[in-house]
């Protein structure tokens, strides 16, 4: 019998945990408005408000979004980015663990991080989580050409999705409705009645084929197509033969290419999100920019972004 292990990052002082009293939230009444459990603007450590919420919302939060400092060795006015790594890991851990805990079955967590510290808190968070619970690992692009300081200019970031169970988090994350481009790939060349449409293959890999998908297709003015050379039919004859009555069955403009099955607009139900966020395509970052200008002052929002960028 083999005897599994656990492998886990170690560092120095990581047994070194302080214990954490219980603590109490309290309201300022002269900031306050509103009803407290729809929004709450805490102030303070953020480990001490983890723990305050701990009593109250323990199994109960849905989405954890943290943008914890990426420790890049520099100093800002508004914190220290510049910890011993060990000391960094400890106390990316106290915190990781008691949002762990916060988190409802189908819930998740999502860490924004760059390459100094990315790697490194992928292993922790997957010693805490599960290496299964490990969702993504989303790179956004951030520049959009080379910094000419650098040897090789970093052009993204990271963004680490773990969930805290994974087949429940599977059974609540949605597709993301189609853009004007993807949605621009839809036509309807022959006016088909159910509205536009495009195009897919209707091929399959022949690792788990069986004999019924290995066939000629007939169209409709009397062309035969077999399957391409190592790939066979994904349907059945009497499927694809169904799919051809009914006119979802697309072989070109003069009915000689090879058939494709038509997707329709109409049953889109959105595309799958994928990990790869390129700048053209985040537009709420461009929208974003544009307020921190108008908080801070261009001068000043350049004056910090050339920091992070070093």
């Amino acid at each position: 019998m083999i005897k599994k292990q656990r492998l886990e990052l170690d560092w120095v002082g990581k047994d070194d945990k302080s214990k954490l009293e219980p603590r109490l939230l309290l309201e300022d009444q002269v900031l306050s408005y509103g009803k407290r459990d729809e929004n709450m603007l805490i102030q303070g450590d953020n480990l001490l408000a983890l723990k305050a919420l701990e009593q109250d919302y323990s199994g109960k939060i849905k989405l954890c979004f943290i943008d914890p400092p990426y420790n890049t060795g520099f100093a800002f006015d508004q914190y220290e980015d510049g910890l011993e790594h060990s000391l960094w890991l400890s106390l990316m851990r106290d915190r990781i663990e008691i949002i762990h805990d916060l988190l409802m079955d189908e819930g998740s967590l999502w860490i924004t991080i760059d390459d100094n510290e990315a790697h490194y808190l992928k292993v922790l968070c997957d010693s805490i989580f599960g290496r299964r619970n490990f969702v993504a690992n989303i790179v956004w692009q951030k520049r959009t050409s080379p910094d000419m300081r650098a040897t090789i200019g970093a052009g993204h970031d990271h963004i680490l999705v773990f969930a805290k169970n994974i087949d429940n988090f599977k059974k609540v994350i949605k597709k993301l409705p189609l853009n004007d481009e993807q949605a621009a790939r839809y036509k309807n060349p022959d006016n088909d009645p159910r509205g536009p449409w495009a195009s897919v293959d209707m091929t399959g890999q022949t690792g788990h084929a069986t004999p019924a998908q290995f066939y000629n297709i007939v169209s409709p003015f009397g062309n035969e197509f077999p399957p391409p050379e190592g790939r066979c039919w994904a349907f059945a004859e009497d499927t694809v033969k169904r799919l051809i009555e009914e006119g979802k069955v697309w072989f070109g403009r003069t009915g000689n290419s090879r058939p494709r099955l038509k997707k329709y607009l109409s049953d889109n139900e959105g595309v799958t999100a994928w990990t790869w966020w390129p700048t053209q395509r985040l537009d709420i970052i461009k929208k974003l920019k544009k307020k921190v200008f108008r908080f801070l002052g261009k001068e000043r929002h350049s004056e910090l972004q050339s920091q992070k960028d070093c």
